[in-house]
């Protein structure tokens, strides 16, 4: 019993930390869920493979309803033998998106600890990375994967400090199972991120191994931390290796042409465009949202009220009360900041930056550097593109760096640093000297108060103008016929954008001064050191949740039944569901939405990893031809789609199209069906070639291939082409599809399915056969004269291979935890 008394402490934090979760999101507890846009968006994509899978139980690992066919990998494809994700589900057992909460809390909890910080202390840190905006927002729109993997993140983190502080079978263990549910999250761009900080502890404790000279029991951490990965990795093997297969197929493998979309040389040598890589960049002077909320006008659907400059010009302007609150709120966009789309500023708390500051000047632990560095690195990269230097490094040297996009979501190493060492530098402020306690906090306060002194003196050098503003000059002159009213409108704006980045300076200010008075009280022992605890942690974790509160739209809560149909079914998609042939939709004005998605089998969707030539298709001819083809089918007119052979090459049977009174389907006429023969086939060298023949050959006649691929180097260059060959769909499933085939001379068939080498095997009446692409996308394959039957079936080998590594390195892990409690519980009973 006196054993489990030192572990109360930490069953009372772990209970509390589930009912905070649950009362932050109070609405799952009367049966609401929480509608998140791209879970919505997944939805819409993964309709068909859950279909598939509630009906046969077997998974499909491919789907035909987005981007015209493409692997199920990245679309939560469950894999067998996939125990961790098991045991993922067990820790995470609240309801959605509590339990996302629940394991930001239970996370950086276990990393305190592991830093010897007392219960209490490791309590408020972890409520306080918990409710930081970004970690609140990302759950509000639904990256739910990205929330997962963050929430192991310090899991990691500890398992790395213990196994370096040389408790090699705790540490390794835990390391095993904390890296591969890290992993299972599925998120490789968090959990590439988290390198930056595991390589940067690595660094402080080789630094002071050789400083030291102790360089054996370093080299021994580092083999118990590779062969924990290697065990993590060998866990997850089939998701690994199948993403891994993937990847070159994908939008994050280079591309093959030499020319970019508007005819320019491509000279990008990463996997993606720097362009796109760094779209969404942090702004240099905007990162000072850390410590002030909205210094930068806080997020796009920032909300001004009745007490704003822009509510008075309204009025003034005789708006009633009503209209100019309407008129205020629809208008008045506050953010001013160097990123397109913000939904909340990156806050982390004044008093969790305070407190950070705190930790460099008393705490004596030099694994602060560690924390410190990697916070700083995350920074600097976070600025993207406003720091191209840098930036340009990484993603021209450091391997994958190119692979992944929104570089400021980099910036999660900070937010989890900095509630680290505000902790850690509260834990020492109360184990040093009175002395030391006066110089560090005059030092702190100094520093802190001093950055936002500073921010309100250069006020006066900000322009507080975004990017927009012109557009809602122009707009509002145009709808009042007044030139100065825009204007006018816009100056009122900046001067609530002013007001908001004073107050938030001022707020952000006070509660520094607070924080610093109490600890200055409690040196002088005016307070006690758990009054003083308990104080600065509670108005800490407090105005991080009020803040985080403003960014999360509680009216998201629906119902269950909402939320697992998303999308409500339009007259188009009613109209086009009555035919029951195999085709595919082209929502011409909405194609990067899975909406479609969950109706039908589409050539759109929503994915950061589409199929790359697929989106070069549309990329490079068909979006460039958008609003030609929308304004033809307005007049009932489907002759561009000849013009755009590609289209019907893809079997696109109906097209849908944006109208006053709700979307109109309209059938293709040209449409080249599921498969046919063509007389021809056209050999080219290059993918540019490629698609530059595709746009002008007739592809029901003729079919273009690349010489470059062996298989595709057929002696015979024409087929003779009878008007009674045919070919038939006999069955269409997501993983399987079976064709009869009728021609009386050897021929060439192409089939309007997405070529992908990795996994699609073809069975010439059941003997396994060559295809080969075609058409940029689509498979070609030589057929015998005769009558037979063609069928093609998904068979990822890696799938087989990777589910036998899991089985084999899950068996592995469980009999080291059970041999690893075995030895510490004899030790324990030995002493």
């Amino acid at each position: 019993m006196k054993y489990l008394e030192k572990y109360y402490p930490h069953f009372f934090a772990i209970f509390a930390f589930v009912a905070i979760s649950l009362i932050f999101f109070s609405p799952v507890l009367r049966g609401k869920s929480l509608y998140q846009s791209d879970i919505a968006q997944y939805t819409g994509m993964a309709k068909e493979q859950n279909d598939f899978r509630a009906e046969t139980k077997t998974e499909p690992y491919w789907t035909n309803s987005a981007f015209g066919g493409m692997p199920t990998y990245q679309m939560g494809a469950n894999y067998p033998h996939n125990y961790i994700k098991k045991i993922d589900g067990l820790i995470r057992f609240l309801p959605r998106p509590a339990d996302y909460l629940f394991l930001y809390f239970v996370g950086v909890y276990l990393l305190l600890v592991v830093l010897k910080t007392d219960s209490l202390k490791a309590f408020f840190g972890a409520l306080a990375f918990g409710f930081s905006t970004y970690m609140i927002v990302i759950l509000g729109v639904g990256h739910n994967a990205k929330a997962h993997a963050i929430g192991y993140m310090p899991f990691v983190v500890a398992g790395v400090l213990l196994v370096f502080q040389r408790k090699y079978i705790v540490g390794g263990l835990l390391s095993v199972f904390a890296i591969a549910l890290e992993i299972v999250a599925n998120h490789f761009q968090m959990t590439y991120y988290l390198l930056i900080l595991l390589g940067s502890i690595a660094t402080f404790y080789g630094y002071n191994a050789f400083k030291s000279k102790e360089i054996k029991p370093y080299f021994q951490s580092i083999a118990t931390l590779l062969m924990a990965a290697i065990l993590a990795i060998g866990i997850n093997a089939s998701s690994i290796l199948a993403t891994s297969e993937y990847a070159d197929f994908s939008m994050r493998g280079k591309s093959e042409l030499k020319s970019n979309a508007d005819g320019t040389k491509n000279t990008t040598t990463s996997a993606m465009k720097k362009d796109y890589i760094t779209e969404y960049s942090y702004g240099i002077t905007e990162s000072f949202n850390l410590i002030a909320p909205r210094l930068f006008g806080g997020s796009n659907s920032e909300k001004l009220d009745e007490k704003s400059n822009v509510y008075e010009f309204i009025s003034k302007q005789g708006a009633s009360p009503e209209e100019a609150l309407e008129f205020t709120k629809s208008y008045g966009v506050t953010y001013w900041g160097d990123q397109p789309i913000v939904a909340a500023p990156a806050y982390i708390g004044a008093i969790v930056f305070f407190l950070a500051i705190l930790c460099i000047f008393i705490d004596d632990r030099k694994i602060k550097y560690a924390f410190l560095s990697a916070a700083i690195i995350s920074l600097l990269l976070s600025w993207g593109k406003n720091f191209s230097f840098l930036t340009d490094i990484f993603i021209d040297l450091v391997p994958l760096y190119d692979k992944f996009r929104a570089v400021s979501s980099i910036q999660v190493i900070l937010e989890m640093c900095l509630p680290i060492l505000a902790i850690m530098g509260l834990q020492s402020f109360f184990k040093n000297d009175e002395k030391k306690q006066f110089t560090a906090l005059w030092k702190t306060a100094a520093v802190s108060v001093g950055i936002v002194i500073v921010l309100f003196l250069c006020k006066s050098m900000f322009h507080f103008s975004s990017a927009v503003d012109g557009q809602i000059v122009q707009m509002m002159n145009e709808q009042t016929n007044d030139k100065s009213f825009g204007i006018n409108f816009v100056q009122a704006l900046k001067l609530d954008r002013q007001a908001l980045y004073t107050s938030d300076l001022l707020r952000s200010g006070l509660l520094m001064i607070v924080v610093a008075g109490f600890l200055f009280a409690f040196t002088k022992k005016i307070v006690s050191q758990l009054v003083t605890i308990i104080f600065i942690g509670t108005i800490m974790v407090g105005e991080l949740m009020l803040v985080s509160n403003n960014y999360f739209d509680r009216s998201n809560f629906v119902s269950k039944t909402e939320v697992e149909n998303p999308f409500e079914q339009t007259r188009a998609d009613s109209l086009i569901l009555a035919d029951k042939s195999q085709f595919r939709v082209f929502e011409v004005q909405g194609r990067l939405q899975a909406r479609t998605s969950f109706f039908h089998k589409s050539v759109g969707g929503y994915s950061a990893v589409r199929p790359r030539r697929f989106d070069q298709i549309f990329e490079y001819i068909i979006d460039k031809k958008v609003d030609t083809i929308a304004s033809t089918i307005n007049q009932e007119s489907m002759s561009i789609t000849q013009n755009v052979p590609i289209l019907n090459a893809l079997n696109i049977k109906y097209l849908i199209f944006s109208a006053k009174g709700g979307d109109v389907p309209v059938q293709n006429p040209f449409a080249n069906g599921n498969a046919w023969f063509v007389s021809e086939l056209k050999n080219v060298q290059t993918a540019d070639d490629e698609l530059a023949e595709i746009q002008i050959n007739d592809l029901k006649k003729t079919a273009i291939a690349n010489a470059s691929n062996s298989k595709v180097s057929l002696k015979i260059q024409k087929f003779d082409v009878d008007s009674l060959s045919k070919i038939s769909v006999d069955v269409y499933k997501p993983n399987y599809i079976k064709y009869k085939t009728s021609n009386s001379k050897n021929g060439l068939a192409v089939f309007s399915e997405m070529w992908y080498p990795k996994g699609w095997n073809a069975y010439i009446d059941g003997k396994q056969s060559n295809h080969f692409r075609v058409d940029f996308v689509l498979r070609g394959m030589q057929i015998p004269a005769g009558n037979h039957t063609i069928e093609f079936k998904f068979e990822p080998q890696v799938i087989k291979t990777g589910s036998i590594i899991s089985l084999v390195s899950f068996i592995i892990a469980i009999l080291l935890l059970i041999g690893g409690l075995f030895f510490l519980w004899k030790n324990n009973i030995e002493k």
